[in-house]
């Protein structure tokens, strides 16, 4: 099992249990999924650069991601039904917590001019989500060998209730979100 989880079973849902009162321990919310999403609109001029995109993306979440096409025609973007236009992964158990950590405790630092993440990016149903503008704070990426700098959505998927039980459950994960 991997150290987040661990600290989630021992700390967290002790913690969240003593804050709101809960009195089952299946009524702590818990972690249910992380997804990364990458939109490579300049795929549509060339071919490789999904390639590209779908390489870095599976450095970094550790497993191969699914790429999306595009499912109308739009003539104002030149973006024809079928073609690639981007590529996401869905993080569960084991991966997602790996990544949460390396996430926390590697990327955010690396971060240029970082503050804090947004608090208001919850979604009404205990879901967060956050957006990154470099693919090169991840480690795993060599800054020599990328094409172009691309950003990517990532959106943490719980099953908390409320957004205050969500923003607590990813704040007792030192997710660091501002106040």
């Amino acid at each position: 099992m991997s150290r987040l989880r661990d600290f989630y079973k021992d700390t967290v849902v002790s913690q969240l249990r003593d804050q709101f009162g809960y009195k089952s321990v299946m009524e702590v919310p818990k972690l249910e999924k992380i997804t990364l999403n990458m939109g490579v609109g300049e795929a549509i001029g060339d071919k490789k650069v999904i390639q590209h995109a779908v390489d870095d993306m599976t450095k970094i979440s550790g497993q191969r991601p699914v790429v999306n096409n595009a499912r109308l025609s739009v003539a104002g973007f030149k973006v024809r039904e079928g073609w690639p236009i981007g590529c996401k992964v869905t993080l569960r158990r084991e991966r997602m917590y790996d990544f949460l950590d390396r996430l926390v405790s590697i990327a955010i630092p690396r971060i240029r001019d970082f503050r804090g993440l947004k608090s208001h990016s919850f979604d009404g149903r205990g879901n967060y989500s956050m957006g990154i503008q470099e693919q090169i704070i991840f480690p795993e990426i060599d800054y020599d060998q990328i094409d172009s700098i691309r950003g990517m959505d990532i959106t943490f998927t719980t099953s908390a209730k409320t957004d205050e039980e969500a923003r607590a459950l990813l704040t007792a994960f030192n997710l660091p979100l501002k106040k």
